[in-house]
């Protein structure tokens, strides 16, 4: 049976702290990739589950909270998984251009910047005699 699903935190590339809220048997660990000022493309580990196994069957349907109130960013993504063969979700988030409310970002056509969240499974089994 599916366990209750727990609350971790992480911290981005530019120290900014999300909450996060996943199914223990499910997610493995969460990253977030985003272009830095330079052009370059910047990935970090945001969350990392910290079991290395799992204790149960994840279930059919999991379900991950992603919020960090610094950039007003709040979603959940829910995962119909019943033969548990998804091993990665992908999703990019858009948020207003640093200092600029969403629609100052319309009118001045200035760049939203995107975030890439990718989930990522594959906890090992249970161990044997746990």
């Amino acid at each position: 049976m599916a366990r209750h699903n727990r609350s971790g935190s992480g911290v981005d590339q530019r120290g900014q702290k999300y909450e996060v809220d996943y199914q223990p048997d499910w997610l493995r660990k969460l990253k977030v990739t985003r272009k830095l000022r330079s052009g370059r493309q910047s990935t970090k580990n945001l969350f990392r589950n910290p079991s290395d196994h799992r204790c149960a069957e994840a279930g059919d349907r999991v379900r991950t909270t992603v919020q960090c109130k610094e950039q007003n960013i709040d979603f959940e993504v829910t995962v119909r998984d019943p033969h548990g063969a998804v091993r990665a979700v992908s999703v990019t988030y858009e948020v207003p251009a640093q200092g600029a409310s969403a629609s100052t970002v319309r009118k001045r056509r200035r760049r939203a910047e995107q975030i890439v969240f990718t989930f990522e499974t594959g906890l090992k089994p249970p161990s044997a005699g746990r």
